[in-house]
């Protein structure tokens, strides 16, 4: 073959540190296209990004050419700064968790992405992380998972 062909998806979810609420309501409408821009500069196409005031789910597509640790490190390094030009006190949560997505299943994961403050107004970040690891059958030890 003389192409390289991927189509590596990824359901990428990070929280704001400790889990606080840092992300202003009156700035996510401005944060998920700043996001979506950053991805593209990357070279990555996002096709679905929401959250909370707590956490984002990113679901994007990776090329063969970037590890997903260093377009999360990216992603999450611009962010951090954006949101402290605007005067928000802020930094991410080390960590991360990254779920690959069968093609078949984009419909589905955009849905859930989308629909991010709906789902959370009956569960918590720490439960549907848990649940997103569990289904993903990642090894953990729940009592490690949020230190």
């Amino acid at each position: 073959m003389s192409h390289t062909y991927c189509a590596q998806f990824v359901h990428v979810v990070f929280s704001t540190k400790e889990r606080r609420d840092l992300i202003p309501a009156s700035l996510e409408a401005r944060l998920i296209p700043y996001l979506a821009g950053t991805i593209k500069k990357l070279g990555l196409d996002s096709l679905a990004i929401g959250g909370t005031a707590n956490h984002l789910h990113i679901l994007m597509l990776l090329r063969p050419t970037m590890r997903v640790a260093e377009a999360v490190q990216k992603i999450k390094a611009n962010s951090s700064r954006w949101l402290g030009e605007r005067g928000i006190q802020f930094e991410w949560q080390k960590g991360y968790g990254v779920f690959s997505v069968s093609p078949s299943m984009l419909p589905t994961v955009t849905a859930y992405i989308e629909h991010q403050k709906e789902h959370h107004r009956t569960r918590t970040f720490e439960a549907e992380f848990l649940a997103l690891l569990r289904k993903s059958g990642v090894s953990m030890d729940e009592a490690d998972v949020f230190r």
